[in-house]
């Protein structure tokens, strides 16, 4: 089935019997397809194109990518995303999730790059297969260039000279400037914008070369200064200049100065001062002053290291030369003739110091410092230190190693690089700080070695749980303990250090809202009051955790809270009032009547006593049992009385309950009243509970 093709299927279904006649039923099945994600999404092109200027500002809409997808759902949504690894790693662009609208994101420059490639994604949300199907189409981008580039010459500056017996259309000099713009952009003309009012020279505009216009005279001007500009051909045009001397002699002195001498010395670092490093040569073909060579150091010998013979090009020592201070030097010499003007030349004379084995190895510190976790397995790296022998080659190769000392065996050093690794796994509560681990590096085949310190802290991992001082806590409170009173501190230590050692305070079990614990402290304190005639006992899990940020550690203990009783209830009637009927025959010191009462409290303060209020000959009550024994004989048989018993707890102070006891003979039967229809009475505020 293909639920894109077709989504409902309508079926008739037709039974007939065998009978005669025949009978026929029909019924009308409708199966509707369900959908699967079985289709990836489809763009409408494989590749899209697009043009844009360098200067469109981030957000400008490049193009909108359309992918459809005929599945239902989150099987038919689709989401686009540029596949970063494949194209535009810089982020130059972004394409919106939903709409497929592709914007720039950042600024382009076709003078960086002219055309972006981009493989855009588009994803359906289909959990099947995981993270469902996709496709991709190609974006090429075309940067259109704009004008934002200025021709750049060479050189700011151009200095040459001239005989005054030029003639006119003479190659002065070609002047040369670039322009990174394309096309018309960056196609350059010169011109000569000041400096000749009088035409004396020109400048071939397509090709910058400087040529002479007029015969020139040195009598009426001994040089001139032009003002060269260099334009593009964008609207507006943009420009750049340079300042061109031209210089005219009388005489014609028209060879410089040739360098026949090898451009490259070489002198052991360990010479005397005064030694001879270099003869340097330089020819010029002129006759008289005009070939005539003197010899200077332009640059390179600012520490004076080097003196030059300016008649006989001859380089000596100045100073002791030190390799390691400095392996070579790089002296500008100019040779200039005696003309008018005088013509020169430049080379440059590397003079190259060989070393001398006179250096004695150093490490880089004489203290190092680092830190490794503990618990880690052996060949853990600690740290890389580093010697130097300021000697050159075979003089400077150093070997490492590790000097016998407190601790020493528990780490390994590699010779040849200096590396410093474990050897044993570290324990910081064993020991947290290494202070006596020394190093040495040696040069190769010599005594010549030279040694540092390591000191080295292990690091807490958090490897310990935090434990109670006991294994489990009771306390015992009383009921009417105040609400937010402290009833028992808890205590935890834990071994490791900062957060992995810093312990927090929690309890996991339902208290019923009495108790609740400080989180720093570990004091567990009351959140209301205590009635032991409800609960008498707690118990529930207190935490103790560490504050690692990786992997916390933590440890419970059970606590017992028991609750003692305080005398906080009165003695309750099981009935009141009392109803007896007593014949009038009763014997003396039978029992007529058993008065009952309860006290929830505990021990002493649920004990109950009973006595009868008014002082009675006829009755009497057993404080303990609460059974009334008649006494003497009744009067008559028409004998009727009310006594008031009192129910009294034993706890201190003692709480007190009263019932009235109606006995009256068989004959009559006394109706209770009272002796009024409405009391008043007056009580002050803050009275305390209890009181009468």
């Amino acid at each position: 089935l293909d639920r894109e093709r077709a989504d409902v299927h309508r079926l008739v279904v037709e039974a007939w019997d065998g009978g005669s006649p025949r009978r026929r039923g029909r019924l009308r099945v409708s199966v509707r397809v369900l959908d699967e994600n079985d289709n990836a999404p489809a763009f409408s092109r494989g590749e899209y194109r697009a043009r844009l200027r360098e200067d469109a500002p981030p957000g400008t809409a490049v193009c909108r990518l359309r992918a459809t997808d005929p599945d239902l759902g989150a099987n038919g949504e689709v989401r686009y995303a540029i596949n970063r690894r494949q194209s535009d790693p810089d982020g130059y662009f972004a394409v919106e999730e939903r709409s497929g609208v592709l914007r720039i994101r950042r600024p382009l420059d076709r003078e960086e790059r002219a055309l972006h490639r981009l493989v855009v994604e588009a994803r359906d949300g289909g959990a099947q297969p995981e993270g469902g199907l996709s496709a991709q189409a190609f974006v090429r981008i075309e940067i259109e260039d704009i004008n934002d580039n200025q021709p750049v010459f060479e050189q700011d500056i151009y200095m040459t000279s001239i005989s005054s017996h030029t003639q006119p259309g003479t190659e002065i000099i070609n002047v040369l400037a670039t322009d990174r713009d394309s096309g018309i952009f960056g196609v350059v003309t010169y011109k000569i914008c000041s400096g000749d009012p009088h035409g004396k020279f020109s400048i071939d505009p397509q090709f910058g070369i400087i040529r002479t216009k007029k015969q020139l005279d040195h009598e009426a001007q001994s040089e001139y200064t032009l003002h060269i500009a260099a334009e593009d051909c964008g609207s507006p045009p943009l420009m750049s200049s340079l300042m061109l001397t031209v210089g005219q002699s009388r005489d014609v002195n028209d060879n410089s100065p040739s360098f026949t001498s090898s451009p490259l010395s070489y002198v052991m670092e360990d010479v005397e001062v005064g030694f001879l490093v270099h003869h340097i040569i330089a020819k010029d073909p002129d006759e008289g002053r005009n070939g005539q060579v003197t010899y200077h150091i332009v640059s390179g010998n600012e520490n004076k290291a080097f003196v030059l013979d300016k008649i006989t090009g001859l380089l000596t020592t100045a100073q002791f030369l030190d390799h390691e201070v400095q392996e070579h030097y790089s002296l500008t010499v100019m040779a200039v003739d005696d003309g008018s003007p005088a013509l020169s030349a430049t080379q440059v004379l590397t003079i190259v110091v060989l070393d001398v084995n006179d250096e004695t190895p150093a490490f880089l510190k004489q203290l190092y410092e680092t830190a490794v976790h503990e618990n880690r397995d052996p060949g853990e790296f600690v740290i890389r230190v580093e010697a130097v022998d300021r000697d050159a080659g075979l003089n400077s190769l150093l070997q490492y190693e590790i000097l016998a000392g407190a601790g020493y065996e528990k780490f390994k050093m590699n010779s040849d690089t200096g590396e410093l690794v474990t050897a044993a796994s570290l324990d910081k509560e064993t020991q947290e700080v290494f202070c006596e681990i020394s190093m040495n590096a040696s040069r190769v085949g010599s005594e010549s070695d030279s040694t540092a310190q390591l000191y080295l802290t292990v690091l807490d991992e958090n490897d310990h749980s935090p434990l109670f001082a006991k294994t489990q806590y009771q306390v015992s409170v009383r009921e009417d303990l105040e609400e937010g009173s402290a009833i028992l501190e808890l205590s935890a230590s834990d071994e490791d250090a900062g957060l992995n050692g810093e312990v927090m305070y929690s309890l996991i079990d339902d208290t019923y809202g009495a108790f609740a614990i400080d989180s720093v402290t570990g004091s567990i304190v009351t959140t209301k009051a205590l009635d032991r005639e409800t609960k008498s006992q707690y118990t529930f899990r207190a935490v103790a955790s560490d504050q690692s940020t990786h992997f916390p550690r933590s440890t419970t203990v059970s606590v017992v809270v028991r609750v003692d009783d305080v005398n906080d209830n009165d003695p309750v009637f099981l009935q009141n009032p009392i109803r007896v009927f007593v014949p009038a025959d009763t014997a003396v010191n039978e029992i007529v009547a058993t008065v009952r009462a309860e006290d929830v409290d505990l021990g002493s303060n649920g004990a109950i006593v009973f006595n009868l209020m008014m002082a009675e000959t006829v009755f009497q009550i057993d404080v303990k049992t609460g059974d009334m024994i008649l006494r003497e004989p009744l009067a008559s048989k028409n004998f009727s009385t009310q006594l008031l018993v009192t129910a009294s707890d034993q706890g201190i102070p003692p709480r007190t309950a009263t019932a009235v006891v109606i006995i009256f003979t068989e004959e009559r039967e006394e109706a209770i009243s009272f002796s009024h229809s409405l009391y008043e009475a007056g009580v002050p505020e803050n009275s305390a509970a209890g009181g009468h």
